[in-house]
């Protein structure tokens, strides 16, 4: 069959899990000369969108819905707004009807409830598994022309019989990835004042209007789905924004942008925001909105597009409600990078609006506080956190330092840069620098912290990187107790203070507190690998069992294969007195110093002696004096005190930040009535 331009378009609506059953219905109407609507874009959403939708349903000649279970009994999914559009067309007169024909891919029976009332009063078509026959594609041909030719839409006759009956076993179509409802982002963030004017009665609502089975309000009250589903009020992620510049390598420009609107989020009150880590890991897959938000535990999705030219910036973006799928509001934005910072503060004040949240007074100024705007500063900013959360080597954390460093030569009063080139430097300093370069590392990390602290006194970050530089190169443990208390003053919702000042805390032996903001930050960035995996270590070493085992099963329920997990497991073991168990977890094929460690201590407590000092060997040959505060650790579990304390007097001339867990270390307790040891910790701790 030759293409035939009188044939008005057919309109293709699916789930994503049938994306690939769809295709192929699509790609056999198309070879037969049958122009099919079949959207496999990356944009969806947004009031553009939505009147592309209407106009392209409005124009067709045929609806085919694809039934299937992944639809028919699902009250959320954008196809629902696809269906309910159709639906209102067949209340209409005779010329604006549209010719609708249900086409059931598995068994779905034709009686399931909860799809449209037009559904169920015409004949459905069976094509398992998207499996279209010529005959069907010249039926739907010959009612186009039919409709074509007068202009009304008839009864449409019934599909070939062939197709009439549901197969003996027709298989439910797997759930498969679509590019089309791809829920990495698409357009995030933000943000009109306006709520989105009704696109279908049923399925579109005005804020505050209920769908059926569903809250939509996103305040106060408790809101919860059919199935009992009840994220907090005001909780949101922010997913990674899509790079729709030309040049592909700008992602780090728009996932850059994505955090630091995240960040924004984070300062306003009343408004819970996960963190990144857990938002962003959905990046690259095909995982419907509605699972995101389960697995998140938030109420609202924040997803959108950047389109950098230049120094000019287009971001799209829009506010899913989680529960149905559907978005409120949505708003495109033109602006120059120097203004990316009021930006930022109008997309968040629009959030917080459509989530009934409280915007403080002064929370303008919150936001913008330690930015910059110089469009070359933010560039190199955003490079040097890309480099820091990749975080994988020396090689990218030398980098990330540069980077961070370019941005504030380019503008001298950027104190988010100065905080996170402290970060950096501190993190340089504890894993990668010899004995003989330490010092300076500390004394560059400590001046970029206080600089940070300088240019904004008022900004959270500030304090957390002097509070880590103190912490963990200085063991100023009461200053970096003031420095974190002042950081979650001021940066409540930030899941990477919480953890480290929770930790800190717990190793300070104030547990209430400790426990409270690991928790906290566990809720905030529940997804977050290797976040969990540190909580888990530093709460073991701690004492605090219980919450180490949930942190650690939580990971493991993640990624049971991690082998940094595994090894914590280990160790946990160890705290258990399990050594055989211990043994097995850490017995791994490329050791670190956390697994030799653990093979140490638990073959020591095997009575294998031998393995036990064949591995101290390697691990001192391998780090040197670096792992002083373990080997005082391990000497101290074997019985030799003497060993032991020398080593924990060459980890506080070495300034070790393992010296942090001292007061709460279980693996140290034999030296506690001791002399040498208690003069340390009086060193560490001068008000006991």
């Amino acid at each position: 069959m030759t293409a035939d331009a009188s044939l008005r378009a057919v309109f293709l609506s699916y789930a994503s899990q049938d994306a690939e059953a769809a295709k192929r219905l699509c790609d056999t109407l198309r070879a037969a000369g049958i122009e099919v609507w079949f959207d496999q874009s990356e944009l969806r959403g947004g009031e553009a969108w939505d009147q592309k939708i209407r106009r392209e349903i409005r124009d067709c000649a045929l609806f085919l819905p694809i039934i299937s279970v992944n639809t028919a009994s699902r009250p959320e999914g954008y196809f629902r707004l696809e269906w309910a559009v159709a639906d209102q067309r067949t209340q209409m007169m005779a010329r604006n009807k549209v010719f609708i024909v249900p086409v059931c891919i598995d068994a779905t029976p034709e009686g399931t409830a909860d799809l449209p009332e037009s559904f169920h009063r015409v004949q459905w078509t069976r094509l398992p598994a998207g499996a279209t026959p010529d005959s069907f594609s010249q039926w739907v041909a010959n009612l186009l022309r039919q409709s074509t030719a007068s202009g009304v839409a008839p009864n449409p006759p019934p599909p070939p019989s062939s197709q009439r009956a549901p197969p003996a076993a027709a298989p439910a179509t797997p759930a498969t990835p679509s590019t089309r409802r791809n829920t990495k982002p698409v357009l995030i963030a933000a943000v009109a004042l306006c709520v989105l004017a009704a696109l279908a009665a049923a399925f579109y609502f005005r804020k505050g209007a209920t769908a059926p089975g569903a809250s939509v309000s996103l305040g106060h009250a408790a809101v919860a789905s059919a199935d009992g589903f009840s994220p907090p009020p005001h909780s949101v992620a922010v997913l990674p924004f899509v790079n729709m510049s030309a040049d592909k390598d700008q992602e780090y420009f728009s996932d850059g942008l994505s955090e630091e609107l995240l960040d924004s989020l984070a300062k306003v009150h009343d408004l819970q925001v996960a963190a990144r880590t857990s938002s962003f890991s959905f990046k690259g897959e095909h995982v419907e909105l509605v699972d995101i938000a389960r697995k998140l535990n938030v109420g609202a999705l924040l997803e959108g597009s950047v389109r950098r030219d230049g120094n000019h910036v287009r971001i799209t973006a829009q506010l899913i409600n989680a529960l149905t799928g559907f978005h409120l509001w949505s708003e495109t934005y033109d602006r120059d990078l120097k203004n990316v910072l009021a930006l930022q503060t109008e997309i968040a004040t629009a959030v917080t609006t459509a989530l009934q949240a409280t915007l403080l007074p002064g929370a303008a100024a919150a936001i913008e506080l330690g930015g910059t705007r110089n469009p070359a500063a933010l560039d190199a900013y955003l490079h040097g956190e890309l480099l820091l959360r990749e975080g994988a080597g020396q090689e990218k954390l030398q980098a990330a330092i540069v980077a961070f460093e370019n941005a504030v030569q380019l503008d001298p009063k950027f104190a988010k840069a100065y905080a996170s080139d402290s970060l950096a430097l501190a993190a340089f300093d504890n894993n990668y620098a010899r004995d003989s370069e330490q010092p300076a590392y500390a004394q560059r990390a400590r001046a970029a912290a206080l600089k940070a602290l300088e240019l904004a006194p008022d900004l959270g970050e500030s304090h957390a990187a002097l509070a880590r530089v103190k912490e963990r190169l200085e063991l100023d443990f009461p200053g970096a107790s003031r420095e974190y208390a002042r950081a979650l003053e001021l940066s409540p919702n930030n899941a990477s203070v919480l953890s480290r000042a929770g930790l800190f805390q717990l190793g300070l032996g104030e547990r209430e507190r400790g426990l409270t903001n690991v928790n906290r930050a566990i809720a905030l960035d529940p997804l977050n690998i290797r976040n969990l995996n540190y909580i888990a270590d530093l709460a073991a070493g701690a004492g605090e069992l219980p919450a180490a085992k949930l942190a650690l099963e939580r990971g493991l329920a993640l990624r049971p294969d991690d082998s940094r997990l595994i090894e914590t497991r280990g160790l946990i073991a160890l705290y258990e007195g399990r050594p055989e168990a211990a043994a097995a977890d850490c017995n791994v094929t490329q050791p670190d110093w956390t697994s030799r460690v653990c093979l140490i201590v638990a073959y020591d407590k095997l009575h294998r002696r031998a393995e036990s000092d064949a591995q101290i060997t390697a691990l001192k040959g391998e780090l040197g004096d670096s792992v002083a505060y373990q080997l005082a650790e391990i000497f101290a579990l074997r019985g030799e005190t003497s060993k032991a304390l020398d080593w924990l007097d060459t980890a506080y001339r070495l300034r070790d930040s393992g010296l942090s867990q001292l007061r709460t270390d279980a693996w140290l307790d034999s030296l506690r009535h001791e002399p040498r040891f208690r003069a340390i910790e009086h060193k560490l701790y001068p008000e006991t």
